[in-house]
């Protein structure tokens, strides 16, 4: 259940090397592994138990209803609402069915968000940052700076985006053609969706990157990435060619 079917492998996603490069004071990492799900996570506390029992919540309602319902893995266009679905079910087809891809391609997303909400209402936890395969969900007191992780790109981990920490909690989910095993029908080093839900995020991300083909095709993308709803902005990265569109600051880093 990675959400998105395997395909290359030029960058091994799942060696997860960026993850190097995220850290905040005061805050202590644990990483949690339920099968094919590999979180990150930042909170006051180590956490790995409750995120593990987070985790397999969150898996049990999804995968009873892939078995119940086997058009829902599979698809690669939005599916019918299902009012009778599981909350996280129901996040996930409703940011595919806006993003117009299959409801798969929320699903590392909206499995960090359900993760972090989670970890935010126990006791002693009022930040946390959950990352899951280049989509992550944040909430801290303070404002951040997302580093955008984009393979062999001159951009990559050198430009981030400036959070507020008024617009948090808030979703920075990545889709890349170039690095991991995802499915992407683009050829985008990386496209990075900023928005308040990490399932909304996660699926426009990998829309957008659908869409871009090369660098001529960068202006028409955002235009596309504009029509989104509920999404922030979006930056776009191919080669030595970076393209921003919304309400983003990026930052050099």
């Amino acid at each position: 259940m990675g959400g998105k079917e395997k395909k290359k492998k030029p960058l091994d996603y799942r060696e997860r090397d960026y993850r190097g490069g995220i850290a905040a004071v005061g805050l202590v990492a644990t990483r949690v592994v339920v099968r094919e799900t590999d979180l990150f996570i930042l909170a006051p506390r180590a956490v790995e138990t409750e995120a593990r029992g987070l985790i397999i919540q969150a898996r049990a309602g999804l995968e009873a209803y892939i078995e119940a319902n086997p058009r829902f893995l599979p698809a690669l266009s939005p599916l019918k609402a299902d009012p009778l679905a599981p909350p996280l079910v129901r996040e996930m087809l409703a940011a595919a069915s806006a993003a117009g891809v299959g409801p798969m391609a929320a699903v590392a997303g909206a499995v960090a968000e359900a993760v972090g909400r989670g970890l935010l209402a126990l006791d002693g936890i009022d930040e946390v940052v959950v990352e899951n395969g280049g989509d992550t969900f944040i909430s801290r007191r303070d404002r951040s700076i997302a580093a955008i992780y984009a393979g062999d790109s001159p951009f990559s981990n050198r430009v981030g985006i400036k959070l507020a920490s008024g617009d948090m909690p808030v979703a920075v989910c990545t889709s890349s053609a170039t690095i991991g095993h995802s499915l992407s029908l683009g050829r985008a080093d990386a496209v990075t969706v900023v928005a308040p839900a990490a399932a909304m995020a996660d699926a426009a991300a990998t829309r957008i990157a659908n869409e871009t083909g090369s660098v001529d095709d960068m202006e028409k993308v955002l235009d596309i990435a504009a029509a989104i709803p509920d999404i922030t902005g979006t930056v776009i990265i191919i080669n030595d060619r970076i393209g921003v569109r919304g309400d983003i600051e990026l930052t050099g880093l």
